[in-house]
């Protein structure tokens, strides 16, 4: 069964992160969803960035901080944050794209403090917004 078809925030995250891997170009192998608590999402970027030529480039997301990008120090070590996108938690697939052209081109996108755009668990309308995404 495709979790991602169904109405529910779980087949929403799979359709978001899955839209925002394909506005990227990176196959499926390269990324997961996570449902949490609290839901997280990872995504294995080609290619490295330009202050980190010799690491592994990925984007984190996760409901408190959004978009966030990252290096790999080793492939057995966790991702260190480098910077997080800010903004909406949800944000188009083409902004994180962008996002992430930013930082191929070497500028500085967003924030490397952790800028809490929600805390877990908040009274909001994430969860709508994932039962209902739609690419």
């Amino acid at each position: 069964m495709d979790h991602g078809s169904e109405d529910t925030p779980t087949g929403g995250l799979q359709r978001y992160v899955r839209a925002v891997a394909v506005e990227l170009g990176l196959a499926a192998e390269c990324w997961h969803a996570n449902p949490g608590p609290p839901a997280t999402a990872y995504l294995a970027v080609d290619g490295n960035l330009p202050s980190f030529p010799d690491r592994d480039f990925a984007l984190l997301w996760d409901e408190e901080y959004g978009w966030a990008a990252a290096v790999r120090t080793l492939p057995t070590d966790p991702p260190v944050v480098i910077t997080y996108r800010g903004g909406d938690v949800l944000p188009p697939a083409s902004e994180v794209a962008a996002y992430v052209a930013a930082l191929r081109r070497g500028d500085h996108p967003g924030d490397p403090r952790p800028i809490r755009l929600r805390a877990y668990g908040s009274p909001d309308d994430l969860t709508d917004r994932l039962r209902t995404y739609r690419p």
